[in-house]
């Protein structure tokens, strides 16, 4: 009797630590799979405010603080934008002073909170950068999609779509610069997204079903007078865009893609962003694990499976080595292994989907190149 109760007594304790395992996993792997809309990723650091003067704000010294460019500036209550770090002005030890471009809305005090975001406009291409524009509703898989529709001139039609994090505000940084070449341009939400329908399990699946949504937007473009369509995604929205050019019907209507730090094995930036919520590192295999389970991720969906293999299309890709989200090293695998049809512009000092904010001019120098044999 004793020797079943002790055989008893381990089983459930296996039992016991296995659920415990499983429930960690799922734990670990919300990191990925539930990522809240329009918040910094977790991989980005809080800072401080210290002090603002006039076109001065003064926060933590932090590698953040320090990097190049023009970033959206996020607390609790506001919404600033920052430029370079200001090298006439006198810093200490512990603080970096960046030029305070403007306050979109709210106060930022000393004492606030806040992080870095790509996002430097709010709103929508009209209220944010004064352009005309119509809401459309797509019709798509789960539901109608709420797009913006920027008309311009020419038969090639962009479609960009956001990625991790992010909302549609995100496009408003590049929206400018597409319109003032005057391509047509949809801004699509798609499922997951607090405007459009809500994915079935409600996960982000990081645009292995996502892309079906890119998928309805393409072809209401190619219904609405679109020649050809370049798609433009950043993050998972460039992972979106590469499903869509291989496996759409309508592939032969895609001209060219535009890949703002794709995330080409979704493995990596799984354990990244688990990781950047503190998961002990022994959980994150158990959290790839549970993201398969709950997602359908096998297969042929294995890492670095995202590739070009069969689409001739020119391809632009911005991505760079400071991308702790999205590995760099596996954007230069695929130009390595298309030099015929991709280019790699590599960004540094940029994180995750902010390689325009770390260098707009040149940025949009490469988009301007990129765009025009395709006018």
């Amino acid at each position: 009797m004793r020797t079943v109760t002790a055989t008893a007594a381990a089983v459930t304790a296996v039992i016991g630590a296995g659920a415990a395992a499983v429930a960690a996993g799922r734990f670990a792997s919300d990191a990925a799979l539930r990522i809240p809309s329009g918040r910094p990723l977790p991989t980005e650091p809080g800072l401080t405010v210290h002090a603002t003067a006039a076109g001065q704000v003064s926060l933590t010294r932090d590698l953040a603080a320090l990097r190049p460019g023009r970033y959206g500036l996020v607390g609790e209550r506001f919404h600033a934008v920052v430029g370079p770090v200001l090298d006439g002005t006198a810093h200490s030890a512990d603080t970096v002073v960046r030029r305070l471009e403007r306050v979109t809305y709210g106060t930022p005090e000393p004492g606030d909170r806040a992080r870095f975001t790509p996002n430097v406009h709010v709103g929508d291409p009209g209220t944010a950068l004064g352009v005309d524009h119509t809401v459309l509703d797509v019709p798509g898989e789960l539901g109608p999609l709420p797009a913006w529709f920027v008309p311009g001139n020419r038969d090639t039609w962009v479609i960009a779509v956001h990625g991790l994090g992010a909302t549609r505000e995100h496009v408003l940084n590049v929206l400018g610069a597409l319109h003032r070449h005057q391509f047509p341009v949809l801004v699509p939400a798609y499922r997951g997204d607090p405007e459009a329908p809500r994915s079935p399990d409600g996960l982000n699946h990081l645009g292995e079903t996502e892309w079906r949504d890119l998928d309805a937007v393409l072809r209401h473009a190619v219904d609405s007078g679109a020649r050809k369509v370049v798609l433009y995604g950043f993050s998972t929205g460039a992972t979106m865009a590469l499903r869509a050019a291989a496996r759409s019907e309508l592939r032969g209507r895609v001209a060219g893609l535009l890949l703002d730090s794709p995330v080409l094995d979704w493995e990596s930036t799984l354990r990244a962003l688990a990781g950047a919520r503190r998961t002990p590192g022994v959980l994150l295999p158990l959290a790839v694990r549970a993201a398969q389970g709950r997602t359908g991720l096998y297969g042929d969906h294995r890492p670095g499976v995202v590739r070009l293999d069969g689409i001739a299309i020119p391809t632009q890709i911005f991505h760079g080595p400071d991308d702790t989200v999205a590995p760099w090293r596996f954007s230069r695998r695929l130009a390595a292994a298309h030099p015929n049809t991709v280019t790699l512009q590599t960004v540094r000092g940029a994180p995750h989907a902010a390689m325009w904010n770390a260098d707009p001019a040149t940025y949009e120098e490469s988009l301007r190149r990129f765009l025009v044999p395709l006018m």
